[in-house]
């Protein structure tokens, strides 16, 4: 069980870290708004993480007995898609901060903190690459048998909250700590530390497979 909330917790850290498009639009709504309108398009990013690996979760558990007989290449297969993943966001990172792009704040109406939710549920689970990065860190650590229903449930549980940690960390920063990670040194830092922490679950699976 502790595994579980140990891997939730690190899987939705590492998905939700890096301060990218979404997370910087947060940051922004939320310095020119209110902090309720940001709190609730915080937890819109978290709910789309949360969702995401629910799926990834269940569609892992159903088809795990067919995949018995290729357990050891799914997980590697699994672990080059993580560390894939790694290295593309910290190239992505690096590149942007070589050409010190600026991001713009949305113009507009300020929207109320439903259709605040609304807005980053829908962007969020528009990003492929969440999906991709929760199915191939469930797929790779399933084995020949399913998990208990309860670590499924730990596992979801906490993804969900560390996204939700960190995105409400973005909206109650504000404008103060906004500015702050909104930088491109700042996004360049929480991208390689992103990195970091996926790159270490590939390991993890790496290790649980030799």
């Amino acid at each position: 069980m502790i595994a579980a909330l140990v891997a939730g917790l690190v899987a939705g850290y590492g998905i939700a870290i890096p301060v990218g498009a979404i997370g910087t639009y947060l940051v922004a709504l939320t310095a020119r708004t209110t902090l309720r309108v940001g709190a609730a398009a915080a937890l819109g990013v978290a709910t789309a993480d949360g969702l995401y690996a629910l799926l990834a979760t269940l569609g892992g558990s159903a088809i795990a007995p067919v995949l018995a007989p290729i357990t050891t290449p799914l997980k590697w297969i699994s672990v080059v898609v993580l560390l894939a993943l790694a290295i593309r966001g910290a190239s992505t990172a690096i590149a942007q901060h070589r050409r010190l792009q600026s991001t713009d704040r949305a113009a507009g109406t300020p929207p109320n903190p439903l259709r605040a939710f609304a807005a980053l549920l829908g962007m969020t689970l528009l990003n492929p690459t969440t999906i991709i990065y929760f199915t191939a860190l469930v797929l790779g650590s399933q084995d020949a048998t399913s998990p208990a229903y309860a670590e499924q449930v730990v596992f979801i549980v906490a993804a969900f909250v560390a996204s939700a940690s960190w995105q409400l960390l973005l909206a109650g920063g504000g404008a103060v700590l906004g500015r702050l990670l909104t930088t491109p040194r700042a996004r360049l830092l929480t991208a390689l530390v992103s990195s970091t922490l996926i790159t270490a679950l590939a390991l993890h699976l790496l290790l649980t497979t030799l």
